[in-house]
Formats: C-alpha cells, sequence, structure tokens
C-alpha cells in the first residue's frame, strides 16, 4: 500500500472513529427501574384485624426513569397503589439542566426542600412531619440547587400542589402520594429555601442545616388568599455504622375561610382519603439507627432503628399528636423488607380516629401498636 493511501486510511479511520464516539454522546441515556412491593399489618385497634391475626396484601408497583441527554436531564417515578389508596399517581417527575456537575435546575413536579431531606427517618412510616405535608412532598415548580463537599442549598418557586384538574373552583385531588393542603384551600405561589453546612472527617460526620418556606392559600369559596409558612433547623451525625437525625420544625397555616367555617384547622389529603390538620403546631423529631453489616445467606445488612415524632398543636384544646416507630431494615440484594412497631397517639395512621386525630384529637387520647412489615423487590 502506498504513503498516500495509508495517510488516507488512517484518516478516514480517525474520522469514523470520532463521528462515531460523536454519535454515541447525543444518544440519550435512559434507565428504567422501580419496586413491587407487599405489606403486612396487624393493627390492635382493629377487631377484624385482631381476629385474622393481621392483614397481607400488595401495597405498591412503582416504575423510574431517568434519563440524560448532553446536561439535559429527567426524572420521574410514577406509582401504582389499589383503588382504595389513591390508584395511580406521579409521586415525582421533572425535567433539569446541568449547569455544572454541582449545580442544576429542575423544572415539573420536584421535590420541596425542607428539613431532613431526602428523609427525615429511617423506617416504613416516616416521621410525624411527612403526615402534615413536610416530608418527602413535591410540588410544581422550578427549583435550583447547588451541592458541593461543605455547602448545599436550594432555591424553589412553586406555583401549586399537584394539579389534576384546571377549573376555575376545581380542589386538589385525593389521588397524591405526599399530603397537600385541600378541601376549600389549594395551595398557591410558595417560595422555599434550604442550607447545609457539612464538615467532619472520614469517621465522624456531620450536616447541620436550616430550611424555610413561604406560601399562598387561596380560598376557591371566598376567591380570597391566605398564607402559611414553615420553618426548621436540622442536624445529622454519622459516626461509623451509627446515624442520628434531629429536627425542629415549626409551622401555620392561616387560610381565608368562610365566617362559618374553622380556621384553626385545615384539611390535607393523600393516599386518596383527606383529614383535619391543626392550622398551627410545632414538630420535634428524633431518630437514630444503627447498621450491622452480616453474611447470612443473601441478607447482608441489618439496619435497627428508633424514629420519635411529638406534634405540639399551638391550640391549647386540641390534643398532641405522637409518633414512635422501632423497627429493622433488613437488606439481601434487592430485596428490603422493613420490619416495625409503630405506636401513635392521636395519629390518624395508627389508631381509629382518622379525621381529627390530628386536629383536635382522638376521643381515646390513648397509645395504640401496629405491627408492620413491608417487603418489596427494587430493581
Amino acid at each position: 500500500m502506498r504513503y498516500k493511501e495509508l495517510v488516507l486510511l488512517l484518516f478516514l479511520l480517525a474520522t469514523s472513529i470520532a463521528v462515531n464516539a460523536q454519535s454515541e454522546q447525543e444518544i440519550p441515556k435512559v434507565t428504567v427501574g422501580g419496586a413491587l412491593r407487599f405489606n403486612y399489618n396487624y393493627s390492635d385497634w382493629k377487631e377484624g384485624s385482631k381476629d385474622r391475626g393481621g392483614d397481607f396484601g400488595f401495597d405498591v408497583f412503582r416504575i423510574d426513569v431517568d434519563a440524560a441527554y448532553k446536561k439535559i436531564i429527567l426524572d420521574a417515578e410514577y406509582r401504582f397503589y389499589s383503588k382504595s389508596s389513591g390508584g395511580g399517581m406521579l409521586k415525582s417527575g421533572w425535567l433539569g439542566y446541568a449547569f455544572t456537575p454541582q449545580d442544576e435546575i429542575q423544572i415539573g413536579l420536584t421535590r420541596v426542600p425542607f428539613g431532613i431531606t431526602p428523609y427525615n427517618s429511617h423506617s416504613y412510616f416516616f416521621q410525624i412531619n411527612y403526615y402534615v405535608g413536610l416530608e418527602d412532598d413535591s410540588d410544581m415548580g422550578i427549583k435550583y440547587t447547588h451541592k458541593d463537599t461543605k455547602w448545599e442549598y436550594s432555591l424553589a418557586f412553586f406555583k401549586n400542589a399537584e394539579e389534576l384538574e384546571f377549573g376555575s373552583a376545581s380542589p386538589v385531588s385525593d389521588s397524591r402520594y405526599a399530603y397537600d393542603v385541600a378541601g376549600s384551600n389549594k395551595e398557591n405561589n410558595q417560595l422555599n429555601g434550604q442550607l447545609y453546612f457539612s464538615f467532619g472527617d472520614q469517621y465522624i460526620k456531620h450536616r447541620l442545616g436550616m430550611s424555610a418556606m413561604v406560601g399562598g392559600l387561596y380560598n376557591i369559596e371566598t376567591g380570597r388568599n391566605g398564607n402559611h409558612n414553615a420553618f426548621a433547623i436540622h442536624y445529622e451525625l454519622n459516626v461509623k455504622r451509627w446515624d442520628l437525625k434531629l429536627q425542629l420544625a415549626s409551622y401555620e397555616k392561616n387560610p381565608e375561610n368562610k365566617e362559618d367555617d374553622p380556621r384553626e384547622v385545615v384539611m390535607m389529603t393523600a393516599y386518596g382519603a383527606p383529614y383535619a390538620v391543626a392550622a398551627k403546631a410545632n414538630l420535634y423529631t428524633a431518630g437514630l439507627s444503627y447498621t450491622l453489616p452480616v453474611d447470612m445467606g443473601p441478607i447482608s445488612s441489618l439496619k435497627f432503628y428508633n424514629d420519635f415524632g411529638w406534634m405540639d398543636k399551638r391550640v391549647k384544646q386540641f390534643k398532641d399528636s405522637f409518633q414512635n416507630v422501632t423497627g429493622c431494615m433488613i437488606t439481601a440484594g434487592g430485596v428490603y423488607a422493613y420490619v416495625d412497631y409503630a405506636l401513635g397517639k392521636n395519629h390518624a395512621w395508627l389508631g381509629p380516629e382518622w379525621t381529627n386525630a390530628f386536629a383536635y384529637g382522638g376521643d381515646s387520647n390513648s397509645w395504640h401498636g401496629r405491627a408492620n412489615i413491608n417487603l418489596g423487590y427494587y430493581f
């Protein structure tokens, strides 16, 4: 082969490699995952549950999609619950743009930056904050995030919570994953800010933060805007296998209801069923866990934990709500099992009073227990 032909061949080969590499870079990367979960529970306040020795059934099937094209990113999670628990619902779903590896913007149904994130809890039940819309909630808006080795901060504007109907006076749908204000009021034009500072070494790690939220509450009956706000300070400590989460939060909701409607409570909804919540309260939470690596067949680790939460309602006549969850998370490859014993007092999910437990309180004002096992395969 002559010299010129060899040079031409090498040039064509290099060009082909470059074109193929560029084409591969421009092909969107898509990852699909999900989970299938089942749940057993024994509730001591339900006579039928006690007589049967508890109940075991379907919990949720979910699909997760992550995609990226150059600096454009997508994240979405859709969940399928039973009809009585709200049916199908979009837990989160947003489009984003990564300016740098540390900075990105997200638009759509994105996680509200408030409190310890991603979770202020270790158990299947979350913390008591979740039941008043202040843990693992996502709303419709735009969020900017920054994260480096020491500093994390997020700034967000949420136009509203998940909106499934666009009528002038349409209430929010009960079919949603996380709790939002419902009934005659709707969340709107909300600002959130969150700041974290991390310090320590490879053995002891600290994460100190604060969060704030302020927004409107539009009443579809009066046409007037009320307001709501919340503030939290939080701290996390990780020492080898130990993990500690502490948080103090305070919120208040000031709806512009009709004159004959009470303003000391608001309706909130998720999982297909609304309930009343005290309009003003302080929330104190503490959670501690210990992770033990094991070699027991497919089981690789056991995480033992206890999460405690107190809802201190700011109306003297209201009965405070409490939650305590003791349990263990068992990990075996893609299989996770939460084995929990949850105690609740004036708690809608842990006691006989549903509608007013988180507002006025239950009639008995006593503790109730629920033994719960959630088993899921995550893929």
